[in-house]
């Protein structure tokens, strides 16, 4: 009896154990990843770092941004759906053409979004905040207001 009890834990462990990596298939990042200015058409003052792939070609990536308290992303879209996870701070973000302070939503560290493919939106930094995002490139942040964009290349 002992031996085929301890044969039951022993396969019920061994069921709950996760599942072998093959080698060479698992990476990981510093504790700090190796941040650098957010490209434009960001506004200036975020920080970008590249974790996987490559956000300008048709792969998935995953990307984290830096940004300072106050930093304001005007609204826009993406060409495909954005998966956000915020890392640190309180990210507030509204969906529609124009601002509306009272209609955005707080996320705070754990908390997760996806935005929608061509869906305009628009985000407010309250406090240093990083937040990932995981897409399928090409990535593109396109304005929906001409003149946001025309400030964003103008400040830089």
């Amino acid at each position: 009896m002992r031996l085929a009890t301890s044969a039951a834990l022993l396969l019920m462990f061994a069921a709950s154990a996760p599942a072998q990596v093959p080698s060479g298939s698992l990476a990981t990042w510093p504790a700090e990843p190796r941040w650098r200015p957010a490209p434009p058409p960001f506004p200036p003052g975020a920080l970008i770092a590249v974790l996987h792939g490559d956000p300008g070609a048709a792969v998935t990536f995953t990307v984290r941004l830096r940004l300072p308290d106050g930093y304001r992303l005007a609204p826009h879209t993406h060409p495909t759906d954005e998966h956000v996870t915020v890392i640190r701070g309180s990210f507030r973000v509204g969906t529609g053409t124009t601002v509306d302070e009272r209609r955005m939503t707080a996320l705070g560290a754990g908390d997760f979004l996806t935005l929608r493919a061509n869906e305009p939106h628009y985000a407010v930094a309250d406090g240093v905040t990083v937040v990932q995002i995981h897409a399928v490139g090409p990535s593109a942040l396109r304005y929906v207001n001409g003149h946001d964009a025309a400030r964003t290349t103008a400040s830089r």
